[in-house]
């Protein structure tokens, strides 16, 4: 038997020949960046200034870049503290971002629409034009140079994840939360022991952002920790650059240690965040 065969016309042909040539151009424009970094890591410096930055390296094994990135910009240190920063900001931002959450979408009371507004009012304002203002707080509060003022100032500039935890909360049955106050919960119970389980899939989603902005979060770092041992991973590699010009081949070596982690975890768990993404989504 033949087999039916679907005819194109020469629009649809066009159409198709477009559509895959975009997809591969723009794939091309993304990944052609990392691997510019990836044989710019492996070049020595007499290399990089001889040759252009997609010249293949004379030898692969020069891991020499990196051991020197990393000793000189102290990444081990910088790498821990970036780790505690998001660990904390993630922590903080779920418990913060649930409750609100919980208190928007569960309790109708007046003024609830304001607040609601004020946070959409509040994600369109650029972060940089209140710089000066939030500048100041932290200054009055002490928390410059401070790991936990950072922190604390990480932890209230989350208004995407909050609408996250809103949109889904809104289809979990409000009939749990009334078996529960039959059965004696109290809100707080609710919340801790219904709620917070069944948001599992927005905070994987809401956690994915956030953890990526605060690892690689490089103005605000930049600006309220000025200590060498307080630098996270963002600022770390600014070590490279000086007025007689920037260490690129160390700088991309650097980059390359900062995305290792990352990858790791991607790696490891991409079936968790694959799934917590998928079931995080806008439900129909």
């Amino acid at each position: 038997m033949k087999k039916n065969r679907k005819h194109y016309s020469v629009t649809q042909m066009i159409w198709i020949v477009v559509k895959y040539v975009s997809l591969v151009f723009f794939s091309l424009i993304s990944v052609v960046p990392i691997i510019s970094c990836v044989i710019t890591a492996f070049k020595t410096k007499q290399e990089y200034q001889s040759t252009n930055v997609m010249t293949l390296p004379e030898s692969w094994l020069n891991f020499s870049n990196f051991v020197e990135a990393f000793q000189r910009a102290n990444m081990g240190r910088a790498f821990l503290n970036s780790v505690i920063v998001m660990l904390c900001v993630l922590a903080g931002s779920v418990i913060i971002g649930t409750q609100l959450a919980y208190v928007l979408n569960r309790f109708k009371f007046p003024g609830n629409g304001l607040i609601r507004n004020l946070f959409l009012f509040a994600s369109l304002l650029p972060g940089v034009a209140m710089q000066v203002t939030v500048y100041q707080i932290m200054y009055e509060l002490g928390f410059i140079n401070h790991l936990y003022g950072y922190i604390i100032m990480m932890m209230g500039t989350d208004v995407i994840s909050i609408y996250i935890f809103i949109q889904y909360m809104e289809n979990i049955p409000v009939s749990l939360d009334e078996s529960a106050i039959i059965d004696g919960a109290s809100y707080f119970k609710i919340y801790w022991k219904i709620m917070l389980p069944l948001l599992k899939p927005a905070i994987v989603t809401a956690c994915i952002l956030k953890g990526v902005g605060v690892y690689n979060e490089y103005y605000a770092a930049n600006l309220y920790l000025n200590k060498q041992e307080l630098k996270t991973m963002a600022i770390s590699l600014y070590t490279f650059t000086g007025p007689l010009g920037s260490q690129y081949n160390l700088i991309c070596a650097g980059v390359i240690i900062s995305l290792l982690p990352a990858l790791i975890v991607f790696v490891v768990c991409q079936k968790q965040i694959y799934s917590g993404i998928t079931a995080g989504a806008v439900k129909g």
